[in-house]
């Protein structure tokens, strides 16, 4: 009789200790909510939209003849075999010079990038996890350099390459390429943070090396790290136009940056006096466009998931 008694009253005790359900209203917001929510999302769509449609209409552009890219609706698409007409005429300009330009910047922007990597990351794990003399001098001048803007420096880099007789050839562009503090910077944050120094002593005591320390432990585990100033410089790299520009003045050691201005100078539309048989026509530039940001895209694409995790690596000290 007495457990029939009290069974009631722990059921109610169970019952009042549960989380009170969500209701409905609770999970749909108040309309305050709502109408900041909507708000957010119209501003996003206008942001999207507004850098969307410039790349959708230079996608449905290469599709189209010079007189359908006028006469046609903008978002029309126009059929393969203007695509390939355009392919081709891109290709057949100044015999191939694009494919040229295309090796170059590879070529540039792949060296310099290997440089970087080999002065950037062991520079970044001294910083962070050795002790020596003007270390801190060091991270300060880093800093400091990080803030000068890269033009800024275009013509001290010329005159000092100048000088040591670079200009013309492709070291007048690789090595300053080359120069990148911020992949410094990044890595002595990540090498501040992520890393446990515990890990790294342990591997001294066992007799280890430092060098052996750095090849073994710390650049296995910074991996991400690596892959975000990997991706940093090649963009850098890649999109550089200035110093090209000034370094290289033969045409056939461009980089695709600088060999737009070439393709843009061609083109009737924005240079008139260059209509003729060697003519660039809207269409093709639009492809040359494309071509010269594809790589960054591909390279964007396969290294996501490398790129998210530098990225948070060192937002918590181990």
């Amino acid at each position: 009789m007495t457990a029939l008694s009290t069974a009631p009253g722990h059921v109610a005790d169970r019952a009042a200790a549960r989380p009170a359900k969500r209701s409905p209203a609770g999970l749909r917001g108040t309309p305050g909510q709502w109408s900041g929510r909507f708000v957010v999302a119209l501003v996003l769509l206008a942001f999207g939209l507004f850098f969307a449609i410039p790349i959708v209409w230079l996608l449905l552009a290469t599709t189209k003849s010079p007189t359908d890219l006028i006469q046609n609706n903008p978002f029309s698409f126009g059929s393969l075999d203007g695509f390939a007409v355009n392919w081709n005429a891109l290709f057949a300009f100044q015999d191939g010079a694009v494919v040229g330009w295309l090796g170059n910047s590879a070529l540039y922007s792949v060296v310099a990038l290997a440089i970087t990597l080999v002065v950037s990351v062991p520079a970044g794990y001294a910083l962070a996890l050795t002790e020596f003399r003007l270390r801190r001098a060091l991270l300060v001048t880093t800093l400091v350099v990080m803030l000068i803007p890269n033009t800024a420096l275009v013509l001290p880099v010329f005159l000092e390459l100048n000088t040591v007789g670079l200009i013309g050839s492709p070291l007048a562009v690789i090595l300053p390429f080359s120069f990148f503090p911020f992949g410094v910077y990044l890595t002595y944050i990540y090498f501040s943070t992520s890393i446990p120094r515990d890990l790294l002593a342990a591997a001294r005591i066992d007799g280890c090396t430092e060098f052996g320390v750095f090849t073994r432990i710390a650049l296995p585990l910074a991996t991400p790290v690596v892959a975000l100033v990997a991706f940093f410089s090649f963009v850098q790299n890649w999109n550089n136009y200035f110093l090209p520009f000034v370094m290289l003045p033969a045409s056939d050691q461009y980089p695709m940056q600088v060999g737009l201005t070439s393709l843009l100078a061609s083109t009737p539309a924005f240079n008139p006096s260059s209509a003729g048989a060697a003519s660039v026509q809207l269409p093709t530039l639009a492809l040359a466009t494309i071509m010269s940001v594809l790589p960054v895209l591909i390279v964007f694409l396969f290294s996501q998931r490398f790129l998210v995790s530098g990225m948070t690596a060192g937002g918590t000290k181990e």
